[in-house]
């Protein structure tokens, strides 16, 4: 995969945004959305592995423990591929501002540490363009790991890594996969031109970078819906 290729080619811009479980990115972007929304912009959202059509195979699959780190990895880039398919891309070429909730980079960080070959991975993500912006929400691990277990009255199976045989107890298992996922997205901040927020500062302060950010590198007043009147 050519790590340069942007999302150049389409009116609309892509933003995403990665981290840890509990690095609060997801409420950054919802802030985000819902920001944009409230000054009349042309807005779509997106998750991870949100595809109905994939959806109760990726169930099934996990629920009896069936699945191979490559079929895993499949599964979750079938779901990417039919929402990049449906929703991504038709919504760029129609001029919005697309908000994904993790992106491509979640399946280069999850898989690799699963044992999937990088070169393997970038290739099958491949028909993917890279974001415009892709905020990376750095927060130390253990304050990551303590915002989701502190929630959390279990966890489930392969959200802890317990695939892997890291270790027999779900807790133990879940440090240690997060960790070896916090190291893969740093390798990652570079070559793929993240922008790093303090996933420790307070959710006002963040959304206000982010919101700083957003305004400086993209002409948001060009994707403001047309009203009828």
């Amino acid at each position: 995969m050519n790590v340069n290729q942007k999302n150049g080619c389409y009116p609309g811009r892509l933003i995403a945004v990665e981290g840890l479980d509990g690095s609060g990115k997801s409420t950054q972007i919802y802030l985000l959305k819902r920001w944009l929304e409230m000054k009349g912009l042309k807005v779509f959202f997106t998750e991870w592995n949100s595809s109905l059509l994939i959806k109760k195979a990726t169930s099934k699959g996990k629920k009896r423990q069936l699945l191979t780190p490559t079929t895993f990895s499949i599964i979750h880039c079938t779901d990417f591929a039919d929402r990049y398919e449906r929703q991504i891309l038709p919504l760029l070429k129609a001029g919005y501002l697309v908000l994904c909730d993790r992106y491509i980079y979640t399946a280069f960080a999850r898989d690799a540490v699963r044992g999937c070959s990088p070169e393997w991975l970038h290739s099958m993500y491949g028909f993917a363009c890279h974001p415009d912006i892709t905020l990376f929400f750095n927060t130390p691990l253990q304050i990551a790991l303590g915002r989701i277990l502190g929630g959390r009255p279990q966890l489930k199976y392969h959200e802890a890594g317990m695939d892997m045989g890291f270790s027999h107890d779900p807790y133990e298992s879940f440090r240690i996969f997060q960790g070896k996922i916090y190291d893969e997205y740093q390798a990652m901040k570079g070559p793929f031109g993240f922008i790093e927020i303090d996933g420790t500062a307070t959710i006002e302060d963040q959304q206000k970078i982010v919101r700083d950010l957003i305004s400086e590198r993209i002409d948001l007043p060009c994707f403001r819906s047309r009203t009828i009147g």
